[in-house]
């Protein structure tokens, strides 16, 4: 009999390797396909040798009809007009109820256009965030799927065996809802990615230019820390990286050219922010902090021609208050992050009309991808007990939580301003934790501003919401009134 292979997949870089062997490992066979059809020979020969459930293909032809019906096809390829240029060539092979995955970085307006136009050739879609990297397709990912929900059913199975396991054995991988909804919760996830490594970066900073830690002494408090509330991914790898040597012997990282790069989704994030009008603060400055280290050689010559910031050391009755200090600003900051992320989240599903649920997305993230870390099962907590929560803010154990760090973590922002040391992201997570707190803000200011100047009209505090008024404030300017737009 002809084997029939379980899921075909397209795209043999390593993540795409990686989850093929990941698929293979729970019992599923898997057809594959390279647009260089040498790789298909390369990786049979090699990572995949002696699995004969693995199916190479030399054509998209083959591959399809290599498939058990409904055929289901894995796109890991370059997000973009590549992934539209494969959904071409195989329109022409599939079958209406075959299914079209995408688990790729995609823009999720690609993923809501791809959805709406394929179900409208009968063709089914699944745009799927992955996060775990290399590590996480090999041995578990967060997976994060949405699409058509007709085709949930085709591939949960497969899906929650290959994701990364909680602690309490639930996959960290559940359908999150319709059109580019998956792919809008990876971008958030990614999101926050970006705050989480810029805090951690700066508490790094702090640390080394603020209190001369050695990298031997910072990876004790890693170490520290992430046996405590910080545990998570990313302090891990950072306790990690402080320990590894260049060959002279010195730090590997201080050797590393202070240059960030980045890939969009952070961006993404940063610009639907924006669209939506929810204050993503943290993750804004944390793209900005990344453009900035890019202009190395712009920072050089002002450093030259205004002078090195101060730089001081951090002020402080004893070190260690102040490493404590720094680990209260670094988790509240974190906390901030995620509570900008969720509400980020609640807005473009009031917006695109989808129905999301933020406990099941904060249990998807607990294992498997980047941003894990042990207090995502308390978000889950938190919207488990209130469906609709506002805010992390509102909920009453990230309030006390919150609250404790903020003494330490007011001291850790000011103590950095006075030494030279830049903390863009605790920064304005603490703004933003001090404006969101707020009964009054100075926008009243603001709106009489723009009255003045525009005429954009303002509302009162002794009439009812939504009466809008204007003052002739000049005397000469008459009574006419600009249109007003509301964020």
């Amino acid at each position: 009999m002809e084997r029939r292979a379980d899921i075909g997949l397209i795209g043999l870089a390593v993540m795409g390797q990686n989850l093929v062997l990941n698929m293979n490992d729970h019992g599923y066979s898997v057809a594959v396909y390279n647009r260089t059809t040498s790789k298909v020979d390369e990786f049979l020969g090699d990572a995949a040798a002696g699995r004969d459930t693995i199916i190479g293909a030399r054509s998209l032809r083959e591959l399809v009809s290599s498939l058990s019906s409904p055929r289901k096809v894995m796109l890991m390829v370059k997000a973009g007009e590549v992934v539209d240029i494969f959904i071409e060539k195989l329109l022409p092979l599939l079958s209406p109820g075959d299914l079209i995955i995408d688990g790729g970085n995609s823009h999720y307006p690609d993923t809501s256009r791809r959805s709406r136009e394929l179900a409208a050739k009968g063709i089914l879609f699944i745009g799927t965030g992955i996060s775990g990297g290399e590590e996480g397709a090999r041995r578990g990912p967060s997976i994060m799927p949405g699409g058509n929900p007709k085709a949930w059913p085709l591939v949960k199975q497969l899906f929650q065996a290959i994701a990364a396991k909680s602690e309490d054995g639930a996959p960290c991988c559940e359908w999150v809802g319709e059109e580019g909804s998956g792919h809008y919760v990876k971008m958030v996830h990614n999101g926050i990615e970006y705050g989480d490594m810029q805090m951690i970066c700066e508490a790094y900073d702090l640390l080394y230019r603020g209190l001369g830690l050695s990298h031997e002494e910072m990876y004790e408090v890693f170490t520290e820390w992430n046996k405590g509330e910080l545990e998570s991914y990313l302090i891990e790898i950072t306790r990690d990286i402080m320990k590894v040597k260049d060959t002279d012997g010195s730090p590997l990282v201080t050797k590393i050219a202070d240059k960030a790069g980045q890939k969009g989704t952070g961006k993404w994030t940063g610009i639907d922010s924006l669209n939506l009008a929810v204050p993503v603060t943290v993750i804004a400055e944390a793209v900005y902090a990344r453009c900035l280290s890019a202009r190395k050689e712009e920072r050089k010559e002002a450093a030259g021609f205004i002078g090195e910031a101060p730089h001081g050391r951090l002020s402080g009755d004893e070190r260690k208050g102040v490493i404590e200090d720094i680990r209260k600003a670094l988790f509240a900051s974190k906390i901030i992050s995620y509570t900008q992320g969720f509400m980020l989240l609640r807005e473009a599903a009031d917006s695109f009309g989808w129905k999301l649920n933020y406990g099941e997305i904060a249990l998807m993230w607990r294992g498997g991808c980047i941003i894990r870390s042990s207090f995502l099962g308390k978000i889950k907590e938190a919207f488990d007990g209130n469906r609709s929560l506002k805010s992390l803010l509102l909920d009453p154990y990230f309030k006390e939580i919150v609250s404790g760090c903020q003494d330490g973590w007011r001291r850790t922002v000011s103590r950095a301003a006075l030494a030279g040391i830049p903390t863009p992201a605790m920064s304005s997570a603490l703004s933003f934790f001090d404006g969101y707190r707020s009964g009054q803000l100075p926008a009243n200011l603001l709106q009489a501003q723009r009255d003045y100047f525009g005429a954009h009209t303002y509302e009162r505090t002794d009439r009812p919401e939504g009466e809008y008024f204007h003052t002739n404030w000049t005397g000469t300017g008459g009574n006419v009134s600009s249109s007003t737009y509301q964020a």
